[in-house]
Formats: C-alpha cells, sequence, structure tokens
C-alpha cells in the first residue's frame, strides 16, 4: 500500500473551493494522470455517487470505479474504489479566515500482488512527487482563479 499526506492552502473562500473540487467535470483539469472522471448513473455528486476514472501513469493506463462513501458539504469528500485498482482518497476543508482554505488529502493505493505489481511499482514511483506537486499547483490556481472571478 502506499500513502500520501498532503496540506496546502488555497486563496479562495471554502465553498468555493469545496464547489470546485465537488465538481467531477473539474478532475480531469487538476488530478495528475486521470484522463477520465466520468459518472454512472443518474447522481453525479454526493454521498453515493459513483465514477468510472482511469488514470494513465507512464505507458500504463489503469481504471478504477469509485464511489462517494463520505460527503459532507464544505467540509469532506471522501472516495473508495469499489472496481479495479483500489484507491482510498479522503479531502478535508477547512476555512482559514474568508479568503482562505486549507486543502488536506490523505491518498492510499493499492497495487496488485505478484510480479506484475512489482513491476507496476517501479513504473509509478517516479511518477509519485511529480503528481502531488502537479496536482496542488495545478487545484490551487484553478480554485483561486474561479474565486477572484466570482468576487
Amino acid at each position: 500500500m502506499i500513502e500520501i499526506h498532503h496540506t496546502a492552502v488555497a486563496g479562495a473562500p471554502v465553498a468555493g473551493a469545496f464547489d470546485y473540487v465537488d465538481d467531477y467535470r473539474h478532475v480531469p483539469s487538476w488530478m495528475f494522470g486521470i484522463t477520465k472522471f466520468d459518472p454512472i448513473g443518474e447522481q453525479d455528486r454526493g454521498l453515493g455517487a459513483v465514477y468510472d476514472a482511469a488514470m494513465k501513469i507512464g505507458p500504463k493506463t489503469l481504471g478504477s470505479v469509485v464511489k462517494v462513501t463520505g460527503w459532507e458539504r464544505n467540509s469532506l469528500i471522501e472516495l473508495e474504489s469499489i472496481d479495479g485498482l483500489y484507491t482510498h482518497s479522503r479531502w478535508q476543508f477547512e476555512a482559514v479566515g474568508e479568503t482562505e482554505t486549507r486543502l488536506m488529502v490523505d491518498f492510499r493505493y493499492d497495487l496488485p500482488g505478484g510480479l506484475a505489481g512489482k513491476a507496476l511499482g517501479r513504473i509509478i514511483e517516479p511518477f509519485v512527487a511529480q503528481a502531488i506537486r502537479h496536482t496542488d499547483a495545478t487545484l490551487r490556481r484553478q480554485v483561486e482563479e474561479v474565486a477572484r472571478r466570482s468576487a
């Protein structure tokens, strides 16, 4: 199991930051490697929503179906895989004054066992640090841009 923990502060009110991250249409534009994040069924956000996701890591594209298992407006979005590559992410939002939001993410994923898992691990490892930096910078920039336009 690989675990990533990251915290950053975005120059946007908590409601705006939450709404941006909660909108599935934005995910491929800010989350490193995500090439598809499409709702399955009628529900497209909130507790119980399910998404078909694909992540390109190096030469491999890995699929996963994720379900929202925790959701509290302006506070929490939690997703867990129900099919494909196992991932679990927990996004927490905390107001830091009226115009800033602390974004905290815990992300875990499991690779398959055996030789295939070891080979995949060697492919993924170099991308993890790059993925964190890219996702952090891109998400903060996009959230702050939306907040500026809304002000």
